[in-house]
């Protein structure tokens, strides 16, 4: 009876998953906001529905008498997030929140599957992590001198990295974490989100080829570092988002060419210096020539994908744990093994339209700076995805890099949950209604009537402006009480009028 059980269930999360991936694309093509709330609203349910599911196989397979109570934590955690953010921050992106956590769910049910003791430390860090989440986008919304503070993310990131190199604990073969008394950490999973912060802050400020060399200098210290630790998959990740921030800022197809250019010459370069580079492209090439040896963990990983098939194995009813380090390194085998390719898909599909909002995002951003920010941190993630499912598929070369909210790692998932959180900090700043500016010109006089309507928004008609070259928008045309510094309100929002010369020059009319 319970193995008749599993089997049903694995048909049940696949179709659970699959219409809850349908529903993160549709809703891209509604435009009713009531459709889209109850789109959410359904999506919810099936996350609860699938987290509900999954922990029916485990109480039968499992001797655990906390596992109720885990479960119930686990739940309560889910709604939480998903009121508070809700409640907090109504204007915040949902459908990213529901992919957070959702995602976060497929974590839950892998990890627990994997290793119960591990999915109870994981769930605390995550715990800590979300309470620190939903003070990220009150922080972005009063710190408005981020941009600003360029060299001191520099300053502070290759620092972190430069302790990490001297001090770090050397782990297969990489120095990635530091310890602290009882408490382990790994600095290269936030010095991501500072190295964002810094390339935004320089390549914001101008695009001009000092400039641009400057950027380029601070980014390949940070690689370099990582390289001297054999941090080589953190080492790919910085030096992609650098690249796909270098070419979006300029559009500069040049620089994208030089880019790949040297990434490709420091690839060769690797390999004939570093001995971990070489077993590393060797194990790609063909894993089971050394079977027993550097190359089992990758052949197991392709055999746990063979032997989920379409469908899966069924919970419990593969061996994941074949694989060694399998809960870091290769949890995408592990949900294709017991899972299924299918769902595995889906999981990918999901982690796609978390980049694609997020892209999204920082396409509407204003200030460049933000707009920069919101795309390196959605570049580090999908590089990071790509990372992880590619070597595990052998599509490229093992990099040992998490797969972003479902492996075990303290570190990587604090590190995810605050990159969604500053993301939809900026979505939320700019989605948040402020007063409108007052009507800066003399005719007709609002200010003097107490009225104070929208920028270039009349109350009535067209007034009858000459048509001598006379602007009313002109700053040089306002009252004196109105000609102090002010922000330009433009199409409902603050944007970086004192900020950006070019559009400082302009006029408000001209700037529409």
């Amino acid at each position: 009876m319970t193995k008749l059980i599993i089997d049903i269930s694995k048909y049940i999360l696949l179709i659970l998953i699959a219409i809850y991936t349908f529903q993160s694309y549709s809703v891209f093509k509604k435009k009713d906001e009531d459709a889209k709330e109850f789109l959410f609203l359904r999506q919810n349910a099936l996350m609860f529905a699938i987290h509900f599911v999954a922990f029916v196989v485990f109480y039968l397979r499992m001797e655990e008498p906390t596992l109720f109570y885990f479960y119930g934590a686990q739940a309560i955690y889910l709604a939480a997030v998903l009121v508070l953010f809700r409640n907090l921050y109504p204007k915040a992106s949902k459908l990213l929140i529901n992919n957070m956590c959702m995602l976060i769910t497929v974590g839950f049910i892998m990890l627990t599957r994997i290793s119960y003791d591990q999915s109870i430390r994981q769930f605390k860090i995550l715990a800590v992590a979300t309470v620190v989440a939903l003070l990220v986008p009150i922080i972005i919304r009063k710190f408005r001198f981020l941009s600003k503070w360029t060299y001191v993310y520099a300053v502070l990131g290759l620092g972190l990295l430069g302790v990490v190199a001297v001090l770090g604990n050397e782990t297969y073969g990489a120095k990635m974490q530091l310890d602290i008394g009882a408490f382990s950490f790994q600095p290269s999973e936030f010095v991501k989100i500072i190295f964002v912060f810094c390339v935004a802050g320089m390549l914001a400020k101008s695009t001009s080829f000092l400039q641009v060399v400057k950027a380029t200098a601070i980014a390949a210290l940070h690689v370099l570092i990582l390289v001297a630790s054999t941090d080589l998959g953190s080492a790919l990740i910085f030096f992609l988002t650098y690249l796909l921030m270098l070419y979006v800022a300029t559009r500069d197809w040049r620089y994208l060419a030089a880019g790949l250019l040297a990434g490709a010459l420091a690839a060769v370069v690797a390999y004939f210096l570093f001995s971990h580079v070489r077993v590393r492209v060797q194990i790609w090439q063909d894993p089971f020539a050394s079977y027993a040896g550097d190359g089992y963990q990758v052949a197991q990983s392709l055999f746990s994908i063979a032997a989920g098939g379409w469908f899966g194995t069924g919970l419990y009813q593969g061996s994941p744990t074949a694989i060694p380090i399998v809960e870091q390194d290769f949890m995408f085998s592990a949900i294709a093994e017991e899972l299924g390719g299918l769902f595995a898909m889906c999981v990918i599909l999901i982690c796609m339209s978390c980049f694609i909002m997020i892209v999204n995002i920082a396409m509407k951003m204003e200030k460049t700076f933000y707009k920069l920010t919101a795309l390196g941190l959605g570049c580090t993630y999908a590089v990071q995805v790509f990372l992880t499912v590619g070597g595990a598929m052998k599509m490229i070369p093992m990099t040992g890099v998490t797969f972003p909210l479902i492996s075990y790692g303290g570190s990587s998932i604090m590190s995810t949950v605050l990159m969604f959180a500053i993301v939809q900090g900026f979505y939320i700043s700019r989605r948040e209604k402020r007063p409108p500016m007052p009507y800066y010109g003399g005719y007709p006089p609002y200010p003097d009537q107490g009225y104070y309507p929208p920028y270039g928004a009349p109350p009535y008609g067209n007034p009858p402006y000459p048509n001598d070259g006379y602007d009313p928008y002109s700053r040089q045309n306002m009252p004196p009480h109105y000609q102090e510094p002010v922000e330009d309100y433009i199409d409902g929002e603050y944007s970086d009028y004192e900020e950006n010369p070019r559009r400082r020059n302009e006029t408000g009319r001209a700037a529409r």
